[in-house]
């Protein structure tokens, strides 16, 4: 494959640190590279690099002649002054721009919620990142390097943009660089994988997953080398102290394939041992949204929510930007009041909300991480085991160089893992997450996963970061049009229906169809369609009163009995799936019928 761009004996060196020694590395034709590695640890300045942006203090970087590159920076540098459209497309004319199939699919995906004539001063941060993204990808590129694009992305902008990098060149031809901690959209973009760690820049076959395999892999070699050589220490200081020691075999290390490295890995989480633990902490109750709805200044955001949050629930909520997640959060939270129907909560609800804002650390910016921890809880367990604040902080990726540091100077990344601490360390029995992947690196992700895995209480996550929810949750629901809807196929259930769901202009076109006997339908199709949709009604009801049932059978069994738990969960499961089938059908049918 051609060569693209390279770098030979980069060194880049801060008054505090070294950040590269020595580290030559190449993009080929052909090349779909993700980038990894800690907060902090070089990977955007590893893309300044290569892009010309930052000058290394020594060695060189390469380009083949002629190749041209766009760069995605996280710094913003949209002119307040210029429109959307200009920003975009710059001073082409419309013609022109408009008949290019990429330039349309590119401003579908991801501006099409944007006026063509908005003033980019007006846009929120989330809508001038999304601009800038599709001004550099209308532009013809040898080469793009994107530092995290997936920020302020939904779901469905992100499953748009993995499909956009892999379509945009041909198999062997372009080059990509991406710095994102989205482990899901590596896996879907990336086919080479660089961690970025003490100094260096190591290249792994593959996505993220891949990367994993190969990591531990490399890990375990590592180790088995290091009991080598402590082995062979001891055998010296042995010879040292009784004389020549007698002759040994030489230990043999077998490299076995991936699966056989996680065969003896336990489970994730112990799901019945967990509700069983928070049960006990938190009752039967813990928080119900009973018919609520919320409205502001007379725009209906959320209707008709019904949702009994159970005990150990583990729960994602998705859905478009401004569909209602975070007012959904509040509610949950008791930081928005219902409009209509109400929301009763669990005498015992102690919550813990991670929010995006860091709000909570702004009243001890001045105060020392060291100091702060001070004030904590002495200890905390987790799988057993008792570690003080300052271990749990390390386990999450801080490192104790930086617990003198005052909580105001602390990067994004270290903010996150402190304030994770600090939500830990009150203790409560229902966690809140919102969008707990910004700032923060895979292997902080990682750590963070690891943590909830055997965290006894109920968790509520709102977050476009799909592994992580697939990881941590065990259900997932989505807010559409206003409403809540549990999806028992996940995340891809979910992106069916919102490329089912109609457009803003389609729903003004559904609002004034005419109803179905002037669509078509005979008076025999209509009657036998009213007919199934009050059978499907009945059903729904009956279902209804059947989950609940269950939920209250689950809370007065025996917590101890795990079997019995096991199959109760395994009914619940059928019902809840049994009832979407329906609720599917149940809106064809309304659909039909007007």
């Amino acid at each position: 494959m051609a060569h693209l761009l390279g770098a030979e004996a980069l060194h880049l060196e801060y008054p505090t640190r070294v950040v590269f020694d020595s580290v030559t590395i190449g993009v080929n034709e052909g090349d779909r590279i993700g980038i990894v590695g800690r907060n902090g640890d070089g990977k955007s300045s590893l893309l300044g690099m290569l892009s010309g942006r930052i000058e290394p203090d020594s060695g060189r970087v390469t380009r083949r002649g002629g190749v041209t590159m766009g760069v995605l920076d996280q710094a913003d540098t949209l002119d307040d002054s210029a429109t959307v459209g200009y920003a975009i497309v710059g001073d082409r004319p419309e013609h022109e721009w408009a008949s290019d199939a990429k330039v349309r699919d590119v401003i579908a995906g991801l501006v099409s919620d944007l006026a063509w004539d908005a003033r980019i001063g007006t846009l929120s941060g989330g809508q001038r990142r999304r601009v800038a993204l599709a001004s550099l990808l209308t532009g013809e590129w040898d080469v793009v390097a994107l530092d995290e694009p997936t920020n302020h992305l939904d779901v469905e902008g992100i499953t748009w943009l993995a499909g956009h990098l892999r379509s945009r060149w041909a198999r062997n031809a372009g080059g990509l660089l991406i710095v994102t901690h989205d482990r899901w959209f590596l896996d879907e973009v990336a086919t080479v994988t660089w961690e970025v760690h003490d100094r260096i820049v190591e290249p792994f076959e593959g996505g993220y997953a891949a990367y994993v395999l190969q990591r531990v892999e490399r890990d375990r070699q590592a180790a088995a080398v290091e009991a080598k050589r402590q082995n062979l220490m001891k055998k010296e200081l042995a010879w040292l102290r009784r004389g020549a020691p007698a002759r040994t075999s030489k230990p043999k290390f077998r490299i076995e394939a991936a699966n056989h490295l996680i065969e003896d890995v336990p489970p994730l989480r112990d799901r019945i041992e967990l509700n069983r633990l928070a049960v006990a902490r938190l009752g039967k109750d813990v928080i119900d949204l009973l018919d609520a709805g919320v409205s502001f200044d007379g725009r209906e955001v959320l209707r008709d929510i019904e949702w009994r949050i159970a005990p150990g629930e583990r729960a994602a909520i998705l859905g478009a930007n401004g569909a209602g997640k975070s007012t959904l959060l509040g509610l949950i939270a008791g930081t928005v009041e219902a409009t209509t129907g109400r929301v009763k909560r669990g005498k015992t609800v102690k919550l813990g909300v991670l929010d995006q804002q860091f709000q909570e650390l702004e009243e001890i910016a001045d105060d020392r991480v060291r100091d702060v921890l001070a004030r904590a809880k002495t200890s905390y367990v987790i799988d057993g085991k008792e570690l003080s604040p300052a271990q749990l902080l390390e386990r999450l990726g801080f490192s104790r160089e930086h617990l003198s540091a005052r909580v105001g100077e602390l990067s994004g990344g270290q903010k996150r893992r402190l304030q994770l601490l600090l939500v830990l360390l009150s203790e409560p029995n229902l966690i809140v997450l919102d969008e707990p992947s910004n700032d923060v690196d895979t292997d902080m992700l990682a750590a963070m996963e690891d943590l909830f895995d055997s965290w006894p209480g109920t968790l509520i996550v709102v977050s476009h970061d799909r592994y992580l929810v697939e990881r941590i949750t065990d259900q997932q629901y989505a807010i559409l049009d206003g409403r809540l809807r549990h999806l028992p196929g996940g995340m891809d259930e979910y992106l069916r229906l919102r490329e089912t769901q109609p457009s803003s202009l389609s729903v003004a076109v559904v609002a004034i169809a005419p109803d179905a006997s002037e669509q078509g339908l005979s008076g025999a199709e209509e009657r036998a369609m009213r007919k199934e949709l009050s059978a499907t009604e009945r059903k729904l009801e009956r279902l209804g009163e059947r989950v609940a049932s269950i939920h209250e059978r689950m809370a007065e069994h025996d917590q101890g009995d795990y079997a019995g738990l096991g199959r109760l969960n395994d009914e619940l499961r059928e019902a809840e799936e049994e009832a979407a089938v329906l609720e599917e059908r149940w809106f064809e049918l309304s659909e039909c019928l007007g």
